[in-house]
């Protein structure tokens, strides 16, 4: 799962311990993963807490399989065995990935994330079990507003009508969760409004696609290119030349990358160097 910050009403996060609210064909749920390394256990709470314990495995990243997965690069290896417990997640919580995905389209992740604390705490109604959480917005509720009833969330004309016509095929995003990665990909970029960058962020997170790239991503060709060849800047025909050699397991590498909070200089490099002993 992704979490909208560390103030999402959905989601708590803490050392060796997940949090998670969700709607499920039998009613909301609320779902406690703890543990470390392959010793996980799960609680849940509420009517589709039988649901919330079968996805417990994918939101832990334990159906996650790294297997093929040996980066010659000597950086993505020595990320690997830093962060060997990286893992792609399959949350499958496809409609409420792409509401937080959506919400990230064309504006900063600050605001992108109030908008959803605020879209979530607003519309949504108290999460079953012990935790202070809310469950994701119900599609339902979202599919009948109408464009404007978005404004006082900070979301514009254009991202509302997007998340209202996803709203209202709720049925034809989940179906992606039986669907090849492939063929998953096309039925979401199929959406009016839902473009390869919002398709990969969903792959990555709600559907456990190891291969998956955020293409369009502001700050992302720039991270990749910094951290593997040195670039201060890049496009994204650069970013994904310089991850051909991960093929398969594309998103795991970015993923790697990302977890190592080495960021691009904002301006062009002069005599700074990248620091390859702290990466």
């Amino acid at each position: 799962m992704q979490a909208a910050g560390s103030g999402d009403p959905t989601m708590a996060v803490a050392a060796g311990s997940v949090w998670a609210a969700m709607r499920t064909p039998d009613g909301p749920a609320t779902v406690n993963i703890t543990g470390e390394g392959l010793h996980l256990e799960a609680e849940a709470w509420g009517p589709g807490a039988e649901i919330a314990l079968e996805r417990a495995p994918g939101i832990a990243g334990a159906l996650d399989d790294p297997t093929g997965f040996d980066p010659a690069d000597p950086i993505v290896s020595r990320l690997y065995r830093r962060y060997p417990g990286i893992r792609i997640t399959r949350s499958g919580e496809v409609f409420d990935l792409m509401v937080k995905s959506i919400l990230g389209q064309r504006v900063t992740g600050k605001e992108a994330k109030a908008s959803y604390r605020a879209l979530a705490t607003s519309l949504s109604e108290p999460a079953p079990g012990p935790r202070p959480l809310v469950v994701p917005p119900d599609p339902a509720t979202l599919g009948a507003m109408a464009y404007h009833r978005f404004h006082p969330f900070g979301i514009e004309r254009d991202r509302a009508t997007t998340i209202i016509k996803v709203a209202r095929s709720v049925g034809r995003i989940q179906e992606t969760l039986t669907m090849s990665h492939d063929d998953a990909f096309e039925r979401l970029i199929a959406f009016p409004g839902i473009g390869p960058w919002t398709a990969a962020i969903v792959g990555m997170a709600a559907l456990g696609d190891p291969d998956a790239v955020p293409i369009g991503d502001y700050h992302l060709p720039n991270t990749i290119a910094w951290v593997m060849a040195g670039e201060p800047r890049a496009t994204d025909e650069r970013m994904l030349e310089l991850l051909a050699p991960f093929a398969g397991h594309r998103a795991r590498a970015v993923r790697l990358i990302k977890s190592a909070g080495v960021k691009a200089p904002k301006y062009g490099p002069r005599r700074q160097m990248r620091s390859i002993t702290d990466i």
